[in-house]
């Protein structure tokens, strides 16, 4: 299987916490920035097939996810995202079984979930939206630099689902500057009566070049006290345990329907945990095709003016046997399942069997039906496991 993504950067406003590369949406009179961005994005879906379906891929490969990030997917124009849908129509046929098949992923914000928006989504092959939620409070939306207020995302909620979506996904934060524990135990119980089929859940990054971290530098914010954030993170996973969600990665929780694994995993995102390919269009997007890695220029008018003269500027990194195996390690391991000790040969075998032994007894570390995986209490330290781990 293989994957698209779409690196959708306008945004209405910054969010004090993004690290994402993100401009804001251009105003009307400037709508032509967007117009040329799309255009760009359908020629580099056509220029760069070639790198997740050669001429050696099997016959059978097919494309089963797309994914629209950003940045705000959701400032795009309907016609912007009839048109990308159209060049992958016409481009990728050979690849899609049926668009029913896929998962199709949009991001948005719960303010622009609009009943013409909503409307659009009928007319629309996408089957599956996330929304960056956040907060339950208004207050620490406000704070956030948020667009959208709390009631918002329930409105939203009920218009995605009036429009035939029936696979929602939410994202929370916690960790906020003075945020108490009962306050967070309250966005889980909204979220949680939302009967949303998937949650994300992460706490407040303080990323470097961001407001937020100037605010951290300057004393104006505080990071998280380590206990705390021990006991929000508890609390998270033994809520939404309570309300039947599966945790099948570190921050991702998917509603179970009478199966023992959930249907509404993140089947893109899953994609890649498990090592499969994928395909990053747009400026600053990822690609991967098992033996390299590229990422785009992160500057807008650049990857514009590159793909529009046939010279698409990335930077390229070949996959070495040792890189990925640290690749397998720092990503499979996130997931609940974990790596498959089956499937590695000799000599990353032989090395994690030998690494892990003491991670084992220190109750870190599992190994269930011959996949080696975090416990509950080697979550909390996840990065020194990994490290352990590494081979280079």
């Amino acid at each position: 299987m293989a994957g698209l993504y779409f690196h959708i950067p306008f945004c209405a406003s910054r969010c004090i916490y993004c690290g994402f590369y993100s401009t804001l949406t251009p105003r009307a009179e400037k709508a032509t920035t967007m117009d040329l961005y799309v255009d760009a994005l359908c020629k580099e879906v056509v220029m760069e097939k070639k790198y997740i379906f050669d001429d050696k891929s099997d016959a059978a490969d097919r494309l089963e996810t797309i994914y629209f990030g950003g940045g705000t997917p959701s400032q795009l124009n309907a016609f912007h995202i009839e048109k990308i849908f159209s060049c992958i129509a016409e481009n990728y046929a050979d690849r899609i079984a049926n668009y029913d098949e896929m998962e199709i992923t949009f991001e948005c914000n719960p303010d622009d979930v609009t009943s013409e928006f909503a409307e659009n989504l009928k007319h629309l092959p996408i089957n599956r939206i996330s929304m960056g939620a956040q907060t339950f409070s208004d207050e620490r939306l406000k704070f956030l630099r948020r667009r959208h207020k709390a009631a918002d995302v329930k409105t939203a909620i009920s218009r995605l689902r009036n429009a035939g979506i029936e696979n929602i996904s939410i994202d929370l934060m916690f960790g906020f500057p003075n945020e108490s524990l009962d306050e967070w135990k309250l966005d889980i119980d909204k979220a949680i009566a939302l009967d949303v089929e998937h949650l994300s859940a992460y706490s407040l990054m303080y990323e470097e070049g961001t407001p937020l971290y100037q605010l951290l530098l300057k004393g104006k914010a505080k990071d998280m006290d380590e206990e705390l954030y021990r006991t929000m993170y508890d609390t998270l996973i033994d809520r939404l345990a309570l309300a039947n969600y599966e945790q099948y990665e570190i921050s991702n929780f998917a509603k179970l329907a009478h199966t023992a694994i959930s249907p509404f995993r993140s089947r893109h995102n899953s994609a890649y945990w498990a090592n499969k390919r994928y395909l990053g269009i747009g400026a600053s997007a990822h690609s991967y095709n098992l033996s390299t890695r590229r990422w785009n220029i992160d500057n807008l008018q650049e990857y514009i003016n590159g793909i529009t003269n046939n010279r698409p500027i990335y930077e390229v990194e070949t996959i070495d046997a040792d890189t990925h195996y640290d690749d397998m390690v720092t990503t499979a391991l996130r997931t609940k399942s974990g790596i498959d000790l089956t499937a590695l040969p000799s000599p990353y075998k032989e090395h994690i069997t030998k690494a892990s032994a003491p991670l084992i007894s220190q109750g870190l570390l599992a190994i269930t039906d011959n996949h080696l995986h975090l416990t509950r209490n080697g979550i909390y330290v996840s990065d020194f496991v990994m490290s352990e781990l590494m081979y280079v």
